[in-house]
């Protein structure tokens, strides 16, 4: 008999998720398919443009990537959000965060104000803020679908998840040069080290290294 072999099968990267013998599909880590899990807001930019190029809902697209940038929403968070929690009239926004988080009311500004203004004539008599064409909300799958698509549009050269965008809301304040501490309560977590990791990448820590 053949001595079995105790070698480790190793698995080429691959962009997409790869299967053994028929069976579920191995995920890949993070960096086998991003260099990075945030966006520029460059490319924020070009993710709400491209939304608002594909599909019927251009418009809803567009205010929900918007707003998941401005105000660091987690998928669920944008799934949830009903009318009741935004003052079009003071330009405020009541944030409950999810996974134990903090909430907290946020301001709204020009142009998050314009977009949902529009968005509540369009779908004035219903509850939630994100809505489908059957009137029901948003599910979490629909909104991933949505953002991998305007990435897709927007020819950005990796795979955009929504989880994406809370991450740049944090950098770019990180990069804005706000306080950890003020950050932590925007975002609503509960523990600071979760904060962290968006100063540690702010460039604006080493400025001051070289003076020429």
């Amino acid at each position: 008999m053949t001595p079995r072999s105790n070698a480790v099968l190793q698995f080429p990267i691959s962009k997409t998720p790869i299967t053994v013998n028929r069976k579920v599909p191995i995920r890949l880590k993070n960096v086998d398919y991003r260099s990075r899990e945030y966006l520029t807001e460059d490319e924020v930019e070009k993710l709400i443009t491209a939304a608002g190029r594909v599909g019927r809902h251009g418009h809803r697209d567009e205010t929900l990537i918007l707003l998941s940038y401005r105000h660091g929403l987690r998928v669920t968070e944008l799934v949830s959000l009903r009318w009741e929690q935004v003052d079009l009239k003071q330009g405020l926004m009541h944030v409950n965060r999810l996974k134990h988080g903090n909430a907290s009311v946020h301001p709204l500004r020009g142009p998050e104000l314009r977009a949902l203004r529009r968005l509540q004539r369009e779908y004035s008599t219903l509850p939630y803020v994100f809505c489908s064409e059957r009137k029901a909300p948003l599910t979490s799958d629909a909104i991933r679908k949505i953002i991998y698509r305007a990435g897709k549009e927007a020819g950005l050269p990796f795979t955009v998840h929504p989880h994406m965008l809370r991450h740049a809301c944090g950098y770019k304040l990180a990069q804005a040069g706000q306080d950890t501490r003020s950050i932590q309560h925007y975002l609503g977590h509960k523990n600071i080290q979760h904060t962290v990791r968006y100063t540690q990448l702010s460039p604006e820590r080493f400025k001051d290294f070289w003076k020429d």
